[in-house]
């Protein structure tokens, strides 16, 4: 009979994950609370008043108020919403505002709450995957996954990608202003294309992308914005998207959930034009598992588990990257595909912005 030597919990460190599972859980259901109140129209209808009853909320937004009174305790307790206990009124603070109601702040966070409801719809599928090894392509996620992932990139890229990435890249700029062919590999709904394109009016720019209900989407969105005559956006892979001559290739957030990535790199290599470039955008990430351990270090390798490494391994999964690859081994993937040039361009607490050129 096998001896199992007896452990004993020390009492402090059990307090301390208790605590963390407690406020994680809590957080879990607050995510409801807040997809809630988006949809809803409650923070919104918060942001265009001053301090609130709930029933005066409850009228604003159309709502019953015996729900909205029991979602602003919710509020109140998870520190999103300021509560006056002489008037019994609520009130959206302007930071609260920027982050729960203004819907072009580069801090909304509403959106983001969409991925994780869809990675709990896909639960049996990533259960599936962990027990045969098998792949979850993109298109079969819950389209929750979709609106989400796009509408939080939007914000962040629209904050950042003109006014700061593309500024880091040696002369890329220049190029744009003067008229250049671009490229946004993996881009989804567009979001990025369409905001370089805004930006440089003397520039095409051409958007490829596997899921087709994503290039339909970037389409409905490049019209919207005007835009629709200088960009175009169509169904094909990482490693064959036709056309050559491209100033500059853009990779925003997606080279990790490619099966071959060093395939994609390489056919990004051929396609180039002469003194081009290729702008890598990934997951913030270092490049020892040790010192990734932040909250969002933690989000980012949640996702690659069940969405990431999913979609990659179900396209061949000659190399799983996930994401938080970090710089080496992404450095790695376009030296096996001939760039001589890569270097960091600049960082955020989210995001590492990569430079390489042939």
């Amino acid at each position: 009979m096998a001896h199992t030597q007896s452990r004993t919990a020390d009492a402090a460190k059990l307090d301390q994950i208790v605590t963390r599972a407690i406020g994680d859980l809590s957080a879990g259901y607050g995510g409801v609370m807040v997809s809630l109140g988006h949809r809803l129209g409650l923070y919104k209808a918060m942001a265009e008043a001053g301090p609130l009853t709930s029933r005066e909320l409850a009228s604003r937004a159309g709502c019953a108020e015996r729900y909205v009174r029991e979602w602003l305790g919710s509020q109140v307790a998870g520190g999103y919403v300021a509560y006056h206990a002489i008037s019994d009124t609520y009130e959206l603070t302007p930071e609260q505002a920027l982050v729960l109601a203004d819907e072009d702040s580069p801090y909304f966070i509403p959106n983001a709450w969409a991925v994780p409801a869809s990675m709990w719809s896909d639960e049996e599928k990533a259960m599936e995957a962990f027990r045969t090894g098998k792949g979850i392509a993109w298109g079969d996620h819950d389209g929750r996954l979709f609106c989400g992932v796009a509408a939080f990139y939007r914000n962040a890229y629209r904050a950042s990608l003109v006014p700061e990435w593309l500024p880091a890249l040696d002369g890329v700029v220049e190029k744009l202003r003067a008229g250049a062919l671009v490229a946004d590999v993996g881009c989804g709904h567009g979001h990025s294309t369409v905001l370089m394109a805004e930006a440089f009016p003397a520039s095409e720019f051409l958007g490829f992308d596997t899921h087709q209900e994503s290039v339909t989407e970037a389409r409905k969105i490049a019209a919207e914005a005007g835009v629709a005559q200088r960009t175009a956006f169509t169904t094909a892979r990482a490693d064959d998207y036709p056309g050559a001559g491209y100033d500059l290739i853009c990779f925003f957030d997606c080279l990790h959930d490619m099966g071959d990535p060093v395939a994609a790199a390489a056919h990004a290599a051929k396609a180039i034009a002469p003194g081009g470039t290729v702008m890598l955008v990934e997951p913030f990430a270092h490049d020892h598992v040790e010192d990734n351990v932040s909250p969002v270090a933690r989000i980012y390798y949640a996702a690659s588990t069940t969405i990431c490494c999913a979609h990659a391994i179900s396209d061949g999964g000659s190399m799983v990257l996930g994401a938080q690859a970090g710089e080496a081994r992404l450095a790695d993937v376009f030296r096996k595909a001939g760039f001589t040039h890569f270097r960091r361009a600049l960082e955020t607490p989210f995001n590492l912005i990569l430079e390489a050129r042939l």
